[in-house]
């Protein structure tokens, strides 16, 4: 383990040992290994996924050495799969990798049961048809599924599950929990010890803000009915109260304290998304409920007990004292310790009452629960047959009206568009010399048609666009395709890991305007 530190001791940095332990089990798969997909399973590979398997049918082309930095000379001619595996393991012997020489697409129709053994497949380069039949097996076996397709200057990433858990969502923007607006008994005792009119300036500029808060918002409740600032008018006058405090220019402590009131005048109780969560069906739970569900059962259980969610027990840098600071740090700890315990509880009794082992959910899995039982995420993604059939006519209306989405929109249903037109005319818009003229008017007419499908009648795409899709002639260019192979391995390890949020709805990269946008179809 100490050498698996060392080689990935960056990205442990960012998601840790469990996550980093989380993608070394993983099994990927990959279809297609154009450089949309070899660029996506770059990244997993140097970041020490666990085992991939390359599946493709295509031998190496002269053309291919142009946009696959996975292939060389030496491989023209040779199975594409076996060229790209061999190069990717070169990048990390400790991931195990195989190839399959193999049309994705027949095995989609002929070996359905094939992508169940895997924790994700990625798809890639994928048309339509096969996209449906896809989404439809990995629903039904389980599997975790990422669509990916890079198409000249556009291309589009796509998560597919049934649903997805994550309790380390780890937000960039998140209000610390220190309770300042309903500190609990040991806090407050603690804050009543220390004497906001010591005599000594030392000690005085070496207070922690955090009590600071809590004293002061005690002294203004006891001459306010017992409530905190809630107006404009009331949070200034509590501020200049702390400003009135200070005694010298360079009191940090009475500074952060004056930047950190707003945190006494949070609201209480259990944020909508937390409640939502609470509110869902799942957290009846039963024998075969997901470890999540039965620990969010055993929140909910608390939460009716004590009002609040567990806390989380940490506290941030602050100008104090270092024998403050410590004991501070320890009472926050101890508050922590004592709500994980509680919560402990009610997930061993609630294993027992559904029949299974109530020592199946290890300590540790819940207490980095309760840590972050405040920003607990619930993702679910349409199948992409519904979306394909029935979008949602009010958010598509919108994208299509709405001229920061119009490009974004107008490539997703381009790019649509492309699969019927290869449907019907057993080649992609703009692919062969000689057929532009006659190629854009069918690719126009395909997409008014594909848009009037989706009751869209009378929108249309611009013919810029149009024309610009069909001079892409399908072709996969490999600075899109690593941008795109990029976002794919990101929410690859998103899913895999269980760390941060993955995106929803339809990722979109417009390589003309370098935008990108996510709709919600």
């Amino acid at each position: 383990m100490a050498e698996a530190k060392t080689k990935y001791d960056r990205q442990l940095r960012i998601w840790g040992e469990q996550g980093q332990a989380a993608l070394e089990k993983a099994s990927i798969c990959l279809l297609n290994c154009g450089p949309t997909g070899s660029e996506t399973l770059k990244n997993l590979v140097l970041g020490g996924i666990g085992s991939i398997t390359v599946i493709d049918g295509n031998k190496v082309e002269v053309a291919d050495l142009g946009n696959n930095f996975m292939v060389d000379e030496s491989s023209v001619g040779q199975s594409k799969a076996k060229s790209v595996c061999a190069f990717l393991q070169e990048l990390n012997d400790a991931v195990k990798a195989k190839f399959i020489e193999e049309y994705p697409e027949a095995l989609i129709e002929t070996n359905p049961s094939f992508f169940s053994q895997f924790t994700l497949v990625v798809a890639t380069q994928l048309v339509e048809d096969s996209i449906v039949k896809l989404d439809k097996i990995c629903r039904e076996a389980n599997v975790m599924l990422i669509f990916a397709r890079s198409y000249g200057l556009t291309g589009f990433v796509r998560i597919s599950v049934k649903e997805h858990t994550v309790i380390e969502s780890k937000p960039d923007h998140f209000l610390d929990d220190l309770r300042l607006n309903n500190p609990w008994p040991e806090l407050r005792s603690f804050a009543e010890t220390i004497d906001l009119n010591v005599p000594d300036p030392v000690v005085h500029k070496h207070i922690p803000y955090v009590v600071i808060l809590v004293k002061m918002a005690d002294e203004w409740a006891k001459t306010h009915c017992g409530s905190l600032p809630s107006t404009r008018e009331e949070k200034k006058e509590f501020k200049e109260q702390i400003r009135d405090r200070m005694r010298a220019i360079d009191e940090d402590n009475y500074r952060e304290a004056m930047e950190a009131s707003f945190k006494v005048f949070a609201s209480r109780g259990i944020s909508s998304n937390l409640q939502r969560i609470l509110n869902d069906s799942c957290v009846d739970v039963d024998s075969n409920s997901h470890d999540f569900w039965v620990m969010v059962a055993a929140l909910k259980e608390f939460i009716a007990d004590a009002g609040e969610v567990p806390l989380e027990g940490s506290i941030p840098d602050m100008t104090s004292s270092t024998e403050l600071y410590v004991n501070l740090q320890k009472i926050y700890q101890a508050k922590a310790d004592a709500d994980c315990f509680v919560i402990e509880q009610h997930v061993r009794k609630i294993l027992k009452k559904i029949g299974r082992d109530s020592d199946s959910i290890t300590r540790t899995m819940i207490r980095t629960f309760c840590k972050n039982a405040r920003k607990l995420t619930v993702c679910r993604y349409r199948p992409l047959e519904d979306e394909f059939n029935n979008p949602v006519q009010p958010e598509l209306q919108k994208y299509l009206t709405d001229e920061d989405y119009g490009i974004a929109v107008g490539f997703y249903i381009l790019l649509r568009a492309v699969d019927r037109f290869a449907a019907n005319y057993n080649s992609f818009p703009g692919q062969f010399d000689g057929e532009m003229d006659e190629d854009i008017s069918r690719l126009k007419t395909t997409a008014v048609g594909l848009l009037s499908d989706l009751g869209c009648n009378g929108s249309t795409l611009t013919e810029d666009l149009v024309n610009e899709m069909c001079r892409y002639g399908a072709a996969e260019l490999h600075a899109v395709a690593a941008f795109i192979g990029g976002i794919a391995s990101q929410e690859v390890i998103k899913l895999i890991t269980r760390q941060f949020v993955p995106m929803s709805g339809t990722f979109i990269f417009n390589g003309i305007d370098h935008k990108s946008q996510l709709l919600s179809l």
